[in-house]
């Protein structure tokens, strides 16, 4: 099977010798160019927090955002994923208008905001040069993915924030690519009642060219929320 930015499958016995890097994600130095990046980082912003990002939200949540990696003046600068940057805006209004966050704006790791029912999280933790993370590292971090999916309960919703969260999904849960292909508002139905959703990131260059509007995110939530409501 084929994933984008060339990700093959990930073993389940790749990730069970990464299983002790699950208990201390703050400590995770198992890509070597990303732990290099990020203490450069820290070097010329010594107030960012420049170190892998953990989810933020619900511990049992009915609601898994999934989005691709951390942005350098946004959650990696604050610690808490979509907060501090431009793609933040849309997902954390839109959350609120359907009931899963306290607030429509996320501003820093401290603030009052609280997620309900509802956890975010990234494909990769760590902020990557030019937020382009390489496959082997995708790969690396599915270990961590992995643990946060198989947290999930019967019936619980995934939503892929892009094509690199998509496909790190779908190879953290073992599925083929070609039998769950991406796109914008598409549905996968996943074991035990759960369901994969799929969107356009919500990036800054996607919602200014309109190729991700408002109304076109709010579709999906709403998906989201029927497909929960009869679970």
């Amino acid at each position: 099977m084929r994933f984008p930015l060339g990700i093959e499958r990930v073993s389940r016995a790749e990730t069970d010798g990464l299983q002790p890097a699950l208990a201390s994600l703050a400590h995770c130095r198992l890509c070597a160019r990303l732990a290099t990046h990020l203490a450069e980082v820290r070097a010329q912003h010594p107030g960012y927090h420049a170190l892998p990002v953990p989810a933020f939200g619900d511990q049992r949540p009915s609601l898994l955002v999934v989005g691709l990696a951390p942005g350098l003046h946004g959650a990696n600068r604050t610690g808490r994923p979509f907060t501090g940057d431009f793609a933040g805006i849309l997902l954390y209004v839109t959350l609120h208008r359907f009931g899963w966050s306290s607030d429509p704006e996320s501003v820093a790791a401290d603030d009052a905001l609280e997620l309900r029912g509802c956890r975010i999280t990234n494909a990769v933790k760590c902020l990557p040069p030019a937020n382009k993370p390489q496959p082997a590292e995708v790969r690396t971090c599915n270990a961590y993915l992995r643990a946060e999916l198989g947290a999930l309960g019967a019936g619980a919703a995934v939503l892929a924030l892009g094509q690199v969260a998509h496909a790190a999904v779908l190879m953290a849960l073992g599925l083929r690519a070609s039998a769950h292909a991406f796109g914008h508002g598409a549905e996968h139905s996943l074991e035990s009642g759960r369901r994969l959703f799929d969107s356009y990131h919500c990036s800054r260059y996607n919602t200014q060219t309109k190729r991700l509007t408002a109304a076109m995110f709010e579709g999906v939530f709403a998906r989201i929320a029927s497909h929960l409501a009869r679970t």
